[in-house]
């Protein structure tokens, strides 16, 4: 076993309900796995488990992993913990017992993207989110409530968004299933339980009736106040449980004999010592896109090169960036170096309402399909991707784009129905071009060569559209090799000498993609946004942020900063926390890239 503190020792002798608190590396999850073995050894009843959760699938792998690497556990105590996501233990009781808060028999999943569409309706009704008045967003958001309950209790579609408060209502409401969940469930971890909202609370404080419960927390990483996540949580926890306390804030496995905990703390308070900080670099950039790009590269390039020489292959470094946006401008930066430099292999970690809604597109060609009303099907896969690929805040310009397609559509086929021919300047003529085309191919039966081919027929043909997709599409990462995707897309072929139901394969693996627990840790260059970041670990951590427009010396826009137009404005301790959460995610070094003209907000002590 490992050598613990005595803070880690006195949780593991601790009995009752638990509040284990510290900071980043100090321990929380290694402890708490060390707990449930004890709990597994000593308290647990033939058939019973004790439930490790958690809100990202990143760290149940580290969890995961972090079971694999203590040798003090035994296989025996090892299948007796079980760890899940809040999601997916939230929709196994939904699907078990939603009846009972109104729902049908038979439920589906409705995913993000298909939510998306749905909605879409009521939000085109709306001007942009940053436009509308408190009373129209309230009006909005009742509008969008009202609408993900009547699909989910008229039509069995139920949004994630629905798990937890429909489960809340339920266990508060049943002592019968509360008894259940505890019977299989006697002990419970909850991981990053600073960052629960309203909902996930009223289910937990249900649950924590009758299953005892050890909650693990970093009051100083709630980055999700924006959606819910409350400052006195943990005091919540107190109240209603009267926990014993354990406080580890004082101890850093994750980054030791490095000073990247200490000078994350220092971030918190604005306070900074004048001595350099082990393992913190500090880089500065010129203020415009060349010069920045080509700084972030060069650090890229020289930290993967540290990172390699480490000897593993299992090294990883993260570029974390402030927003969505430039998470997508900086991968295809990386894709596309300046000069000679090569194409810099790396995942990015964007929003998948697009890609997912863009890979069924591809799925939908790989059936290649030439029945009558192919094109009507096609053509409306082809408006739900522009329709949902912005998930809850989708442009005007792209309904605006599917409100033109079903248009051309339609005048397309009454020019067919008259048996004239197509008009020659409508939209679609591209779109048709480019639908034959993939549609006729030779496909192989190689799932990753036939989807890749398909892709490149959309890339290189004339509808602007269909390359979008395509673009979108290069963020699937569902075909590599043992994924349920690609299995079951060989399966398809092997049954029917094609891939007759590539489209129901498809979006059925990006539903199970949600729930997978069995994901090992990123490894290589992963690019993601500052809160992706939550709950992970790499060996190095780039943070690079974006820089000031200038007009005549004066500063005109200021975007994708870590503090929002890099304005000193009171405490600002969500960004702060959020920063503080971006440093620590390293093991080794943290370099923190910002612009030489306006350096960030944060790195300037306070007076």
């Amino acid at each position: 076993m490992l050598d613990l503190t005595p803070a880690q020792r006195d949780v593991l002798a601790a009995e009752g309900h638990q509040l284990v608190v510290g900071g980043p590396g100090s321990g929380k999850t290694t402890v708490s796995i060390l707990k449930a073995a004890k709990i597994a050894r000593e308290k647990l009843r033939p058939g019973q488990r004790i439930l490790f959760l958690s809100f990202a699938r990143a760290t149940v792998s580290r969890v995961f992993e972090a079971i694999d690497d203590e040798k003090s556990i035994t296989k025996e105590e090892n299948k007796r913990i079980e760890v899940d996501t809040y999601h997916s233990f939230f929709w196994r009781i939904l699907k078990a017992h939603g009846y009972l808060v109104g729902f049908p028999r038979r439920i589906t999943i409705m995913t993000p993207p298909n939510e998306a569409i749905a909605l879409s309706a009521i939000r085109s009704g709306f001007k942009a989110p940053s436009k509308l008045s408190v009373e129209e967003k309230a009006q909005k958001l009742a509008l969008e409530a009202a609408e993900r309950m009547r699909l989910a209790t008229e039509e069995g579609k139920v949004c994630f968004d629905l798990f937890a408060e429909r489960v809340a209502v339920l266990l508060h409401g049943s002592a019968k299933v509360r008894e259940l969940i505890s019977t299989m469930y006697p002990f419970i971890i909850l991981d990053e339980f600073q960052d629960t909202n309203a909902e996930q609370w009223r289910a937990v404080k249900a649950i924590g009736t009758t299953s005892r419960l050890i909650a693990l927390a970093d009051p100083e990483q709630r980055i999700f106040e924006f959606i819910g996540a409350d400052p006195e949580r943990l005091n919540h926890f107190i109240e209603a449980f009267e926990p014993s306390e354990h406080d580890l804030a004082g101890d850093n496995h994750r980054s030791k004999g490095t000073d990247i905990a200490i000078f994350g703390n220092h971030l918190l308070t604005g306070k900074f010592r004048d001595e350099p900080y082990l393992g913190i670099g500090f880089e500065v950039f010129a203020s415009n896109p060349h010069q920045a790009y080509a700084s972030l590269v060069a650090q890229v390039l020289q930290a993967r090169q540290r990172v390699i020489a480490l000897g593993r292959r299992d090294w990883s470094l993260a570029i974390l960036v402030p927003t969505k946006r430039m998470t997508r401008l900086v991968s295809d930066i990386l894709r596309a170096p300046f000069g000679n430099v090569p194409a810099i292999t790396h995942t990015a970690a964007v929003d998948m309402e697009g890609s997912i809604l863009a890979a069924e597109v591809i799925a939908f060609l790989l059936q290649q399909r030439s029945h009558r009303g192919c094109l009507d099907e096609f053509v409306e896969l082809l408006c739900s991707f522009f329709v949902g690929r912005g998930g809850a805040a989708p442009t005007k310009g792209h309904l605006a784009d599917a409100v033109r397609i079903r248009s051309a559509l339609e005048k397309w086929n009454g020019c067919l129905a008259k048996g004239k021919a197509p008009p020659g300047n409508s939209v679609l003529q591209a779109t048709f071009a480019v639908h034959q085309a993939a549609t006729s191919i030779a496909l192989t039966g190689q799932p990753d060569t036939d989807w890749t081919a398909v892709r490149a027929v959309l890339e290189a043909g004339a509808c602007t559209r269909l390359l979008e997709v395509a673009q979108e599409a290069r963020n699937v990462r569902l075909l590599e090799r043992g994924t349920q995707l690609r299995q079951s897309l060989s399966q398809d072929w092997r049954d029917n000498s094609s891939y007759k139901n590539a489209l129901a394969v498809t979006r059925l693996a990006f539903v199970q993609e949600h729930f997978a627990t069995a994901h090992k840790p990123e490894t290589g260059v992963v690019v993601m946004n500052m809160h992706k970041a939550k709950g992970k670990q790499f060996d190095e951590v780039i943070i690079f942020e974006g820089w000031p427009k200038r007009v005549k010396g004066e500063i005109v826009g200021n975007p994708d900063r870590i503090v929002g137009g890099n304005v000193k404005s009171g405490a600002m301790s969500q960004a702060r926390q959020n920063f503080r959460v971006s440093v620590t995610r390293a093991k080794i070094r943290t370099t923190i890239m910002s612009p030489k003209d306006d350096v960030c907000a944060l790195l300037i002590p306070l007076e």
